[in-house]
């Protein structure tokens, strides 16, 4: 099953926290991290299979509109594997595992 990055950019943290609230109830998702951008800038990340992101991603965007700013939803499906090398967004110890072993 093709995994998904999901990623909702809010302008408060009130928002953001019910976005990712939203979003693990929504769907089979994981909260894997979340971004202070400045300004009052704050991205929730979620990880999952395609279909779940982008439910997630809806209900997430629908829920963070009510509290405050949405700014972005992103979706990458099917994301290179260099990302989890560069960013490896929940799976930290799953990447440096797989790396030795290609060592």
């Amino acid at each position: 099953m093709a995994e998904a990055l999901g990623m909702i950019e809010t302008r408060s943290f009130a928002a953001v926290v019910e976005a990712a609230d939203a979003m693990v109830k929504a769907a089979k998702v994981e909260l894997v991290s979340y971004e202070k951008t400045g300004g009052g800038y704050v991205t929730a990340i979620i990880r999952g299979d395609v279909a779940a992101v982008r439910a997630a991603c809806e209900a997430g965007q629908t829920s963070a509109s009510r509290v405050g700013e949405m700014v972005a939803v992103h979706i990458i499906a099917r994301p290179h594997s260099n990302v989890d090398v560069v960013l490896p967004l929940g799976r930290k110890e799953q990447v440096e595992a797989e790396l030795k072993k290609k060592q």
